[in-house]
């Protein structure tokens, strides 16, 4: 019988420098020269998506120009985004992961987290050694690298993840916690972003040992519930466990969202770009036989200063009203001669069945009947799904130069 103050060992498997080093693949001879992942190199527009580790010692930075980035980095070379190949190294990675335990539970594309406690043992003498076999061996069948955390819970070990980079293995135990954690920065903890570490250094709190020694109370009074769970994370007492990784997660929403290789402005720039992403997430939704009951969409300015709005609508999957209703609040909330840099369209509230909702009587009957529209747009994911996503394609976008 399993003590139960037995402490777990929890592996977070993170891929280093994941999407520029998928992209490099190919290119054996660029794989030691500052490289990124971005936009078109003929259009000075496009932004940095990704990079390797030779290009950020140069500085650059994720969402940076390409214009910019050259000026640090004259001989910076630019890959296009390759999305396939990424989805599919994430599944010959996690299915590596496993082959050691089926406590796997990804936390994006490059990243996971492993629960090893009850089957370590039948592959290495301890848990360092298992996260060093399995490092090789991502290497050897893919041929990229992986930092790994070994920890007692997910948080400390995605912190071991990231305390060493590249390809390394780092420890964090009972024992020397405090020693590696707590003088990090704030900014390193899981789920502390830009508007929270503000917050905390206000308080005074730059380091994760503070954030720690901290009152509990008035974290709570500055940060509410997320300051409460911040200082259970730096004092090593989460506890959340790993979920299989066959698990169905609830699916809370589901957006699509896209950086435009140019600003753009104006509706004839706005209505394709809305319509695409709103087709994306209607595919989505059909796809997982689910109901949006909210639509949000996110505006971000060349400076990528970010601008969200939000609105309740009758259950849908429906492509038509997801783009309807983005449409209406762009209008409503933006000057539509503004620049925009990046725009996503997000599904909210979503639910397995579709709510029931009350028809006006006046309404066209056009508007009252999204089961056939529903039906329809099921028959055109097939046709895409067998043809190709360009087999159908609005007209609208068909004649936009914004999603090359």
């Amino acid at each position: 019988m399993q003590q139960q103050n037995k402490d777990r060992i929890i592996l977070h498997c993170d891929c280093n420098s994941f999407y520029a080093s998928v992209s490099l693949l190919p290119y054996p001879e660029l794989r030691d020269k500052p490289v990124a992942v971005g936009g078109s190199s003929e259009n000075r527009h496009g932004i940095i998506l990704a990079k390797n580790e030779a290009a950020k010692k140069y500085g650059i930075k994720t969402a940076q120009t390409i214009q910019s980035a050259k000026k640090l980095c004259p001989d910076l070379v630019i890959l296009p985004p390759q999305r396939d190949r990424y989805e599919y190294f994430s599944k010959i990675i996690n299915g590596i992961y496993n082959k050691y335990t089926d406590l796997v539970e990804p936390f994006g594309i490059d990243e996971s987290w492993l629960d090893v406690t009850n089957s370590y043992h039948l592959f290495a003498p301890d848990a360092v050694t298992l996260a060093d076999m399995i490092r090789e061996r991502v290497y050897y069948e893919t041929g990229l690298t992986i930092s790994v955390g070994v920890s007692f819970n997910k948080v400390f070990a995605k912190l071991g993840s990231d305390y060493k980079k590249p390809n390394a293995t780092t420890l964090i135990s009972r024992e020397n916690y405090k020693d590696i954690v707590f003088p990090l920065k704030v900014e390193d903890l899981l789920y502390v972003g830009r508007n929270t570490a503000e917050t905390l250094h206000k308080m005074g709190i730059r380091t994760i040992g503070q954030l720690a020694a901290a009152d509990k109370a008035l974290l709570e009074d500055k940060l509410g519930k997320h300051g409460r769970d911040l200082h259970i994370y730096a004092n090593g007492l989460e506890n959340s466990p790993v979920m299989p990784f066959d698990a169905r997660r609830e699916i809370k929403s589901i957006g699509n969202g896209n950086t435009f290789y140019r600003d753009i402005a104006g509706l004839g720039d706005i209505k394709p770009a809305l319509m695409v992403l709103s087709e994306q997430v209607g595919h989505r939704l059909r796809k997982h036989s689910l109901y949006a009951n909210g639509v949000q969409i996110t505006i971000k300015n060349p400076a990528f200063i970010s601008f969200t709005r939000q609105c309740r609508i009758p259950s849908t999957n429906v492509t038509e009203n997801i783009y309807r209703t983005s449409l209406e609040l762009l209008c409503k909330n933006w000057n539509v001669k503004m620049p925009i840099r990046a725009l996503t369209v997000t599904a909210l509230d979503l639910s397995a069945d579709k709510k029931a909702q009350q028809i006006n009587l006046f309404d066209a009957p056009e508007a009252q009947d999204d089961a056939k529209k529903e039906n329809l747009q099921k028959a055109l994911d097939s046709i895409k799904q067998k043809y190709g996503k360009n087999a159908v394609q609005n007209a609208s976008v068909m004649k936009t130069d914004l999603f090359k």
